[in-house]
C-alpha cells in the first residue's frame, strides 16, 4: 500500500490570503489567535484515529518516534507559540517551513524573501534544535514569475519544495510543471535553463555534482484534458468524500503514485471571528463546508496511509542531499 505525504500549514484564520486586503500585517497582534486549540485538535485527531496503519512494509509507522505527517509553519506563529512547535516535533511530526510573514513571493523582492525564509527557518531550527529542510510558500506562489525563489531556497539549505501547483488558478499554479514528486534542475543560467524532471519508481538521485531541489507538488488528476486539484484545503471542503476518496485511489493504484494532501488548523474551527468586508469569492473559499472538514479528515485517515513528506521521500528511495555546498 503507497505511503501518502499528509501536511498541515500552520497559520491562524486571519493571516490568510484572501483576507489580506481587510487584515493589515501590521494589525495581526490585534486578533485573537486560535492556532493553538486548533492545531492540538488535529494532533489529538492524528492520535486517536491513527493517521498511518500498521503491516510488515511499515511496522514502524505508529511507533511514538516515527512521523505522521509534515507540519508547514509560519515563523510568525512559531516566534510566539513555541511550546506548541515542540509539541508537534515531539510526537514525531516532521517540522518545515511556511515563511515568516505569509507574503506571497511574487509580491516579494529577492532580497526580500531570502530574508523572510531565512528568518522564519532560524526560529524553527532554534525551536527544535532540529534541521528544518522543506519549504512550502504561502498560495503556493512558485510560478512562473517568481521561479527565481527556487535558486534562494537551495542557497538557503532547502532540499525539497512544495509549493509548485499545476492547474490553472487566479492567485498562484504552474500549469505546465509536473504532476508528481520530481527533481528540478538549475543548469547555468536559471532564468533561461529550467528543468522538471518527474522521478521513476524507486529511481534513486545523486543531487551531490548538481544544483537542484526536490519538488513535491499539491495532487491534481487529470479529468477532460485539464488539472484538477484534489489535494485538500478548499477542495477538500468543496467537493464531496466520494469524489476525493475515489480521485486520490485513481492516484495511488491507477498511476501507482504518492499523493500530497494539505489542511490548515482554522479548517477545523468553525467558531472562528468571521472577517467581513473581503468580497464573496474570499468569504466563500474560507468559510464554505468547514463544519464537514473533520469528519471528512477522520475518514481519509482510516482510507489511506500517511506519513511526512521526509518519510515519503525515503519510501521512494529519493535521497535529498544539501547543495549549497555545490553553488
Amino acid at each position: 500500500m503507497i505511503c501518502n505525504a499528509l501536511t498541515i500549514d500552520v497559520e491562524d484564520y486571519f493571516q490568510v490570503y484572501a483576507f489580506s486586503k481587510v487584515v493589515r500585517y501590521e494589525d495581526w497582534e490585534k486578533y485573537e489567535c486560535r492556532i493553538e486549540q486548533n492545531t492540538n485538535r488535529i494532533l489529538e485527531l492524528l492520535d486517536s484515529n491513527g493517521a498511518q496503519k500498521k503491516d510488515t512494509k511499515f511496522n514502524n509507522a505508529l511507533s511514538h518516534g516515527s512521523p505522521r505527517a509534515t507540519f508547514f509553519i509560519l515563523g510568525w506563529i512559531a516566534k510566539r507559540f513555541p511550546a506548541l512547535i515542540r509539541r508537534i516535533g515531539d510526537l514525531g511530526h516532521e517540522i518545515a517551513c511556511h515563511g515568516y510573514a505569509h507574503k506571497p513571493i511574487y509580491h516579494q523582492s529577492k532580497k526580500e524573501f531570502r530574508e523572510d525564509v531565512k528568518k522564519a527557518k532560524a526560529i524553527l531550527e532554534d525551536i527544535t534544535g532540529d534541521e528544518v529542510i522543506g519549504y512550502r510558500a504561502p498560495m503556493y506562489s512558485v510560478t512562473n514569475r517568481s521561479r527565481w525563489a527556487l535558486e534562494i531556497l537551495i542557497e538557503e539549505g532547502f532540499q525539497y519544495d512544495s509549493s509548485i501547483f499545476p492547474i490553472r488558478h487566479d492567485v498562484y499554479g504552474f500549469r505546465s510543471a509536473p504532476r508528481f514528486l520530481c527533481t528540478i534542475h538549475l543548469n547555468g543560467s536559471f532564468h533561461n535553463d529550467f528543468q522538471m524532471l518527474e522521478l521513476e519508481s524507486n529511481s534513486k538521485i545523486d543531487f551531490q555534482n548538481v544544483k537542484c531541489i526536490v519538488e513535491f507538488p499539491p495532487s491534481t488528476i487529470r479529468m477532460c484534458g485539464q488539472n484538477i486539484p484534489i489535494s485538500g484545503g478548499g477542495y477538500f471542503r468543496l467537493f464531496p468524500y466520494w469524489f476525493t476518496k475515489r480521485a486520490l485511489i485513481s492516484i495511488n493504484h491507477d498511476e501507482k503514485k504518492p499523493f500530497i494532501f494539505y489542511l490548515h488548523p482554522w479548517e477545523f474551527d468553525c467558531d472562528q471571528p468571521r472577517i467581513r468586508g473581503a468580497g464573496l469569492k474570499s468569504y466563500f473559499r474560507h468559510y464554505n463546508n468547514l463544519n464537514k472538514t473533520e469528519s471528512r479528515f477522520k475518514r481519509l485517515l482510516e482510507d489511506f496511509r500517511f506519513s511526512s513528506i521526509k518519510e515519503v521521500l525515503k519510501q521512494n528511495d529519493v535521497q535529498v542531499y544539501d547543495c549549497r555546498q555545490t553553488l
